[in-house]
């Protein structure tokens, strides 16, 4: 098994294989992905297109000199394989194993953590100015990869504009597998169709021009056959134009599973002057049947068999995941309202929305990768009396910000956002732990910041919010959302709900760790520790009459949140006791601490930072050990 791959300890071990040799490689590099992804969740379809890509890459390039950049870099998979960590491959996205991204700390051939999309002709300018400022005499290519998913985030062309004014010798590789998750969306997509028809085009744009002007039409079918051809040589010439006009120099759309033709074209573009874009065809899946067939299904597939492809059986039963009550919610809204709409960034998979896409087409949003985008284009269609839902993960919303203070909180729109992924996400590592919206969307004036405790909550909270006439968000982790019996509080502004009475303690529960926040304080009452549990509701406006009622009346106060501790709930427990001169001494935080938390599953992490039920109960067993004027911090 993997008799070349167990071979090549570092890219510079690839030189001395022949053509033949490198194709035997490119079969076991797609068999040792397999492998990983039939124990585990990892992004599949997209490595196994793009390891043909990979072995040119490192053949034709130095990359112990040269730059690399991936974008995104949820496809360096092949590229762990053949730069020296074959054996540890399998401990991929496993806690203490590899990283499913790149990752500086195991590699000099990771130059950065590139875990969201669009940064990598930016940060490649920079690599190649700051390269030229710093060594002048050393000659250095910098190559960006970047997916046709990616590839229509903003970020992007601001880099090429730039990038076309500087006129640097620079090379982007645009992956161009006609998808990003699911299938591309939008003009742009529309131009790499063309370009995909089209011949081969190297830039002569001037040449190409006269050689079209001279083509003769005559005879039938000879006529239409040369028709055909000058529409298929405009249309590589259109497209290639406008890259050119960018200041790219435009060659493709090349084979991207021909490692010989990919080596030739790669050399190419070392010779050029000026910033190149190698237009390179890709297939998801290449190479496992199902995964071809089926790309979007196998971006991050559950653990299946690798004879088949057919996923392994899932235990039976369990409450759905917070993302299925929430698509759920947003269906039953836009039956209950037709003016209702919603808006997602490429993400229509990962947000389960599909059957809402499928019911509502007309009110349906997929953006693609163009998060700030999403956020302005929902202030439009509030402006006109709709009622936007913006449904992103928490850690993309960050690239909204500008717009979510701009366009929604200072205009003050009736804007729904929906941030699935809040808190812990598992094995996707720190680039996607959602744990910053709390503090990142504190501040923002006229927004309410809600974070249900379980699945009731959360419906509830989205029929609420699209009642009101001013912007709204709601936080939901990537987890079952259990549903916690009770006759539940109806939802009402800044209100808090009691969930149980105690005298010894206040647990002050922030979303979804609420479930293990009653758990913490059942285990509790088997000691004799009698704990209220508040179940939180709002970040922003707090019910501070609950909240620090609580906190004058009881022995200790303990906040718990998925979420960084700094600005995040416990922040603003504070700020508010502050402000109304309530003593914070019996006041303990429980959070995400100043740090990035890195991968393993949701489970592990929650356990290692004391946030699980176990965790919480011994805070709460110590903070029970400590007088009331002990000074708790």
């Amino acid at each position: 098994m993997d008799k070349l791959l167990s071979q090549i300890n570092a890219p510079h071990d690839l030189k001395h294989l022949r053509p033949k040799d490198l194709e035997a490689l490119a079969e076991e590099m797609r068999e040792a992905l397999c492998r990983l992804a039939a124990t585990r969740t990892a992004h599949f379809a997209s490595n196994l297109g793009v390891v043909e890509l990979t072995l040119a890459l490192h053949t034709t390039f130095d990359f112990s000199r040269d730059r690399l950049i991936w974008d995104t870099g949820h496809q360096v998979y092949a590229h762990k394989l053949i730069t020296g960590r074959y054996d540890e491959f399998i401990t991929m996205r496993a806690k203490g194993g590899l990283m499913g991204y790149p990752n500086p700390a195991e590699s000099p051939y990771d130059l950065l953590m590139t875990g969201h999309a669009g940064c990598s002709v930016s940060t490649a300018l920079g690599l190649k100015c700051g390269d030229e400022l710093a060594r002048p005499d050393e000659k250095r290519h910098v190559v960006a990869v970047v997916g046709d998913g990616a590839f229509p985030c903003g970020v992007v062309f601001e880099a090429m504009n730039h990038a076309g004014g500087l006129k640097k010798n620079l090379t982007v590789v645009l992956n161009d597998n006609q998808m990003s998750i699911c299938q591309g969306v939008g003009s742009l997509a529309d131009t790499l169709d063309r370009l995909r028809m089209a011949p081969f085009y190297t830039g002569l744009k001037a040449e190409v021009q006269r050689l079209l002007g001279h083509v003769p039409l005559f005879g039938d079918p000879v006529e239409r056959f040369m028709t055909q051809l000058k529409d298929a040589v405009k249309a590589g010439l259109l497209g290639g134009m406008f890259f050119e006009d960018l200041g790219f120099r435009y060659i493709g759309p090349v084979d991207g599973h021909n490692i010989a033709q990919l080596q030739k074209y790669l050399a190419m573009t070392k010779k050029f002057d000026g910033p190149v874009l190698l237009h390179v065809l890709t297939e998801k899946g290449h190479g496992f049947e199902p995964a071809a067939k089926d790309p979007t299904r196998y971006h991050a597939p559950a653990p299946f068999s690798q004879s088949n492809g057919k996923a392994v059986p899932a235990k039976p039963g369990g409450p759905p995941p917070y993302t299925q009550v929430a698509r759920d919610a947003i269906g039953d809204a836009m039956r209950r309202d037709s003016r209702v709409v919603v808006i997602t960034a490429a993400m229509c998979q990962g947000t389960m929305l599909e059957p809402v896409r499928d019911a509502f087409p007309d009110r349906f949003f997929d953006v693609g990768i163009c998060e700030s985008h999403a956020v302005s284009f929902a202030a439009g269609l509030a402006t006109t009396d709709l009622r936007p839902i913006v449904d992103i993960y928490s850690t993309f919303l960050q690239r909204s910000y500008d717009q979510v203070f701009q366009e929604v909180s200072l205009q003050n729109l009736p804007v729904l956002l929906m941030l699935d992924r809040a808190g812990l996400v598992g094995p996707d590592g720190p680039t996607h732990h959602g744990v910053f919206d709390l503090c990142y969307l504190r501040p923002f004036p006229n927004l309410v910041v809600m974070a249900p405790g379980d699945a009731w909550d959360l419906r509830a909270m989205v029929e609420w919010a699209l009642g009101r006439d001013g912007p709204a968000a709601i936080r939901y982790a990537k987890t079952a959302a259990r549903r916690i019996e009770r006759e539940a509080a109806p939802i009402a502004l800044g209100r808090a709900e009691r969930l149980r009475s105690g005298h010894d303690g206040t647990i002050l529960a922030c979303g979804s760790v609420l479930p293990d926040c009653l758990a913490a304080a059942e285990r509790l009452a088997d000691d004799g520790i009698d704990l209220e549990v508040i179940n939180a509701r709002f970040v922003k406006p707090l019910d501070t009459a609950t909240l620090l009622g609580a906190l004058e009346r009881a022995p200790f106060v303990l906040t718990v949140e998925e979420g960084q501790l700094m600005g995040g709930f416990g922040s603003a427990v504070l700020e508010a006791a502050a402000d109304a001169g309530v003593e914070t001494a019996r006041l303990r935080r429980l959070g995400i601490p100043d740090r990035y938390i890195e991968h393993a599953t949701r489970k592990e992490l929650l356990a290692d930072l004391g946030l699980d039920a176990g965790g919480i109960a011994a805070a709460c067993r110590e903070l029970a050990a400590v007088p009331a004027h002990g000074g708790v911090s």
